[in-house]
């Protein structure tokens, strides 16, 4: 069996998170600083809380410090992962799909979402997208907000009538006043009230994707190449 050519070995997982951590640094300059004022903070507040807590033990002190680093780099690492998520979004925004991007690859807290809009108008690029979970159902509009209102509306009447009981909610994605950027999607679905439980979630999804619709997904971006960096 012939060798394989270590010239095209993927890069670990470390190596993988150490290029986006120096990509987001280049791009962000004070994503080193915040990593490194949480390292420094953790690190600080944990050896004063030794000192203070068992004065001239030199195995709790040992023992802090050690942890201290482990929680300083972990708090760093979930730092510069959120700059690096940022930055993501923001080479993304303003273009078409990035909504379906950030719903197919970044939901968390029992919420689906979909990289395929359910309404799309190919002239004018405008698309509406469906996200489903605690806080219900959500239509998010991309494009221009006046002409995306149109779509969005006749998909609010339409879920309506075989999701009944369940909220919709409307948002818009963009810098139009009112609208929210693509960087703070998920942070508001997560903010939304509960009013469905797990399973009336999954009852719901079900429900809603017996629609059917086949709307190919408008170019511009590719959702697969999309990732959420998690610290």
């Amino acid at each position: 069996m012939a060798k394989k050519d270590k010239s095209t070995k993927q890069p670990g997982q470390f190596a993988q998170m150490m290029r986006v951590y120096k990509m987001t640094a280049k791009s962000d300059k004070t994503s080193t600083l915040w990593a490194a004022l949480a390292f420094v903070g953790v690190v600080a507040a944990s050896l004063l809380l030794s000192v203070l807590t068992a004065p001239g033990n030199v195995t709790n002190f040992v023992l802090s410090s050690i942890a201290a680093l482990v929680l300083g780099v972990m708090l760093a690492m979930v730092v510069m992962s959120r700059k690096a998520e940022r930055m993501a979004y923001r080479q993304i925004e303003d273009q078409q799909g990035a909504v379906g991007a950030v719903l197919s690859n970044g939901l968390r807290r029992n919420w689906r979402g979909a990289a395929m809009p359910v309404a799309f108008n190919a002239k004018s690029g405008d698309a509406v997208y469906r996200a489903v979970g605690p806080g219900g159902i959500v239509l998010i509009g991309e494009g221009s907000r006046h002409r995306a209102q149109a779509l969005l509306e006749d998909e609010r009447k339409k879920i309506s009538r075989i999701a009944t009981g369940a909220p919709i909610t409307a948002v818009f994605v963009g810098k139009d006043e009112g609208s929210i950027r693509i960087y703070e999607v998920t942070k508001t679905l997560y903010k939304m009230k509960k009013a469905l439980s797990r399973a009336e979630v999954a009852a719901v999804d079900k429900r809603l994707a017996s629609l059917g619709m086949n709307i190919p997904i408008p170019k511009g971006i590719d959702p697969r190449k999309v990732r959420q960096q998690r610290g």
